[in-house]
């Protein structure tokens, strides 16, 4: 049974020239511990699917349940409750806030729920200690390479233990080694967790690393794990 079911699912914006569709038809079913890269060209609709996926927008027809929910049509406050319980974001520039420590940007998405705070300092704490970063918890992120910043982004993304992980090209800004060691990071942690990480990228060398590969052709995604 799929953790996330999306059917025929499309999105169109309005322009000068007339209609302009990104998503025309788009189909994928994932499950718990389900690892999917998506590449494809600039500009051809991936961060446009991760965005609507993670209800940071919304589509212009078709289906999207996770968890057996429908997310079409949810209030923005359920949408809000579901974007922090369920779903965690690492983008491409880790967004940490400056003028909070390490440990502090990794317990941000804690502050709504209603959780021990003993428990969730722990829980960072530990997270952290499998990235390499258990002596930089105090450190600022101005103090740390770009690689640790990613790292920290990664914890703060799996904190609150979602359901779907969505990752918006967590590699880019980074140097080729560093860009290896966050990527395996990704994908190990994930899995440890039984997470359904989602992930579009640019690089072949990341989308390598995962056992299935779509390719957004047309606005449609098509199975590449094997070519």
């Amino acid at each position: 049974m799929s953790n996330l079911s999306v059917q025929n699912l499309t999105k169109t914006f309005s322009s000068a020239t007339g209609h302009l569709e990104i998503l025309n038809g788009v189909g994928l079913e994932m499950s718990k511990g389900d690892s999917v890269c998506v590449t494809g060209p600039s500009g051809c609709g991936k961060s446009t699917l991760l965005y609507i996926l993670g209800l940071l927008d919304s589509p212009t027809s078709g289906s999207y349940e996770l968890l057996g929910e429908n997310m079409c049509g949810l209030s923005k406050d359920r949408q809000a409750d579901i974007r922090n319980q369920e779903i965690g974001f690492i983008f491409q520039e880790h967004h940490l806030l400056p003028q909070c420590t390490v440990l502090e940007n990794v317990l941000i998405p804690t502050i709504p729920a209603s959780l021990d705070p003993q428990d969730k300092k722990e829980r960072a704490e530990k997270l952290l200690g499998k990235v390499g970063l258990h002596e930089r918890l105090n450190h600022r992120p101005g103090q740390l390479s770009g690689g640790e910043r990613q790292r920290v982004a990664v914890c703060r993304s799996l904190i609150n233990a979602p359901a779907l992980l969505l990752a918006d090209e967590p590699t880019g800004s980074l140097d080729p080694s560093t860009a290896d060691g966050v990527g395996d990071l990704l994908l190990e942690l994930a899995s440890e967790q039984d997470t359904m990480l989602l992930c579009v990228t640019h690089s072949i060398e990341l989308a390598n690393r995962f056992s299935r590969r779509l390719d957004l052709q047309n606005g449609t995604l098509v199975d590449v794990s094997n070519s």
